[in-house]
């Protein structure tokens, strides 16, 4: 199992600096705690999915809630799917918010509407999947949550097109990236906790992943989170989406591209210059963590200044991991509604 560090490879060379901009922000007031005794009965299934042509993609997504309810867009990451918020969507959808939570390209029923278009799993790209899906949901606004790839994806959305998200919550906060930060080395420890990432920049490594992806996607999910003692019903309706045609490629495109090993298509570079300059988000956030995290993370102090409009931080505990939002969905679902009163 990897070491636990604090070291994050977007953030290890800037964190001396946001570290004496924390002080000035009073970190210790934004560093809410919040002890998850979870009381929801678990859910195993959404109402029927829904398929919808969105830019290149027929997506496959669940919809719960009154159809005009406050929108609510909810964002899975790697290795996990919709659901994720199998229980977080029905509480949000007694609250009146009409809940969408699509799978990412590459998972479940989600595909190409062209088998020309290039299997591409940048970052950039993922965003404008979700801005295309709002688009053909006729969806002017949404708060946006996620975690994982979904956090990121939430993270761009509300940097670049703020006039898209109302609000956001995020999983270990501020995940924007680059290339170039990702060619920075870190210690040995922290490059220990990426040692998927290493593996999937070989071919052996996306033979294996496509060879093993259950038993590959089982080991993440015990390693990100340690203290969750999900059941195998719970892992198999999650990892049936990974037999998308489409999952390995963009799996392992995705985590290429992070380190340069792969590039992306010309027509997103000018917005991965965006990206890459780190832009402030400026919409209401909720960042998120659990305590028992086993997953490479930043530390939220590292991150805080990157949220200029009312941001406040939790920790959520209790033996949380990685999959926050089904791991505690009372907490995220929460996150959520005290969000959308900021």
């Amino acid at each position: 199992m990897p070491v636990k560090t604090k070291y994050d490879r977007r953030h290890f060379m800037s964190a001396a600096a946001m570290t004496v901009a924390a002080a000035q922000l009073d970190i210790p007031s934004l560093l809410g705690a919040t002890k998850v005794k979870n009381t929801v009965k678990a859910n195993t299934s959404f109402a029927a999915l829904k398929q919808i042509d969105a830019g290149l993609l027929n997506t496959g997504y669940a919809e719960a809630g009154p159809a005009n309810g406050r929108p609510v867009i909810l964002l899975h990451g790697w290795p996990y799917d919709i659901y994720s918020f199998v229980d977080v969507a029905p509480l949000l959808a007694t609250k009146g918010y009409r809940v969408i939570v699509p799978y990412l390209r590459g998972y479940g029923a989600t595909r190409f509407l062209s088998s020309d278009t290039v299997r591409n799993g940048q970052q950039s790209v993922v965003a404008l999947d979700i801005i295309a899906l709002m688009d053909a949901l006729k969806i002017d606004k949404a708060i946006i949550g996620g975690f994982d790839w979904g956090a990121r994806t939430a993270n761009i959305i509300a940097a670049l097109w703020p006039e898209r998200c109302t609000a956001m919550v995020s999983v270990s906060g501020y995940l924007i990236g680059s290339q170039e930060s990702g060619k920075i080395p870190l210690p040995p420890k922290a490059e220990l906790e990426w040692w998927y990432q290493y593996y999937f920049a070989t071919e052996r490594g996306r033979a294996g992943y496509e060879k093993y992806t259950h038993d590959f996607a089982k080991l993440i999910w015990q390693i990100a989170s340690p203290k969750w003692q999900f059941d195998d019903a719970t892992f198999e309706r999650t990892v049936a989406s990974f037999k998308n045609p489409d999952h390995v490629s963009i799996v392992i495109h995705n985590y290429r591209w992070r380190l340069g090993l792969a590039n992306g298509e010309p027509k997103y570079t000018d917005l991965e210059k965006r990206l890459a300059k780190f832009p402030l988000i400026t919409v209401p956030t909720i960042t998120l963590e659990g305590d028992a995290n086993g997953a490479p993370h930043p530390e939220a102090t590292s991150y805080a200044k990157k949220f200029s409009g009312k941001y406040s931080h939790r920790i959520i505990r209790g033996g949380i991991g990685h999959n926050l939002p089904q791991e505690a969905p009372q907490a995220f679902a929460q996150a959520v509604i005290d969000v959308d009163g900021y």
